[in-house]
């Protein structure tokens, strides 16, 4: 079965990172777990013999005879960016997945809202996104995505990752990122507001606020003011809770 490049697809080959992704997400015998594209089926596999039930969402069709006939697993052929993760049945309590590169970032950020059932998460992805997602206000790897990845859950492992366990060997590093929910997810509004403070990062927060539309320059200085920030203050320099704050007090 060779590799569609233009779905990103680089096949997990190595079972040896098996273990590692098992012990990371923390398996249980009575979870139930959503996988997207699961390939050629080889963590599908692992995932099915050790919960209750596997849902794994898959675009490429060419993959069923692969994937067909794997136990307690459920298949969903579909864009995984489109399905409603609301008509699974059972729902899923744990996203466990070697995502697709092109869509790993969107798949994580709307599962934190979409899937309120999902307390876990272990998912493979480029390195410099995993760093993204716990990244550390005032460096160069946080962002819009750290922001709203950390108000919902909190990082429990992290592992680095062979470029030799896929197929395709891929042109960048990968890492295995586990993180569990503490929160039932994003605060309502707090995601426009955190989306229009990073938009356009080479300006000061209330002017990519106002560049962004919907918010009045001067209204989000004085909303920074009353959170104790200065009217120049960049988006990265603020912590994840200062921007619901922030969301609070732009009212």
């Amino acid at each position: 079965m060779l590799p569609k490049k233009e779905l990103g697809q680089h096949f997990l080959v190595d079972e040896n990172i098996l273990g590692v992704i098992g012990r990371l997400a923390g398996l249980d015998a009575s979870d139930v777990v959503l996988e997207i594209g699961p390939g050629l089926g080889v963590l599908t596999r692992y995932l099915s013999a050790r919960v209750a039930h596997v849902h794994a969402i898959e675009l490429d069709r060419s993959l069923e005879p692969e994937l067909r006939d794997i136990p307690r697993t459920t298949l969903h052929f579909a864009d995984a960016l489109k399905f409603d993760p609301a008509t699974l049945a059972p729902p899923p309590t744990k996203l466990v997945s070697n995502l697709p590169y092109n869509i790993a970032t969107p798949i994580v950020v709307e599962s934190l809202d979409a899937m309120p059932t999902v307390a876990a998460w272990c998912v493979m992805v480029q390195r410099e996104v995993a760093d993204r997602f716990f990244a550390q206000p005032g460096t160069k790897a946080y962002g819009a995505v750290s922001v709203l990845v950390q108000l919902v859950a909190e990082r429990t492992g992290f592992h680095a990752v062979s470029r030799e366990v896929f197929r395709p060997r891929p042109n960048v590093d990968s890492a295995l990122v586990a993180f569990r929910r503490i929160a039932p997810g994003v605060p309502p509004g707090v995601k426009r507001i955190v989306e229009g403070s990073f938009a356009h990062r080479r300006k000061t927060l209330a002017n990519s606020l106002a560049l962004s539309g919907g918010i009045v320059r001067e209204d989000a200085v004085e909303a920074l003011a009353s959170i104790g920030r200065d009217a120049n203050v960049r988006a990265e320099v603020l912590a994840p809770a200062e921007f619901v704050a922030l969301t609070e007090a732009l009212g």
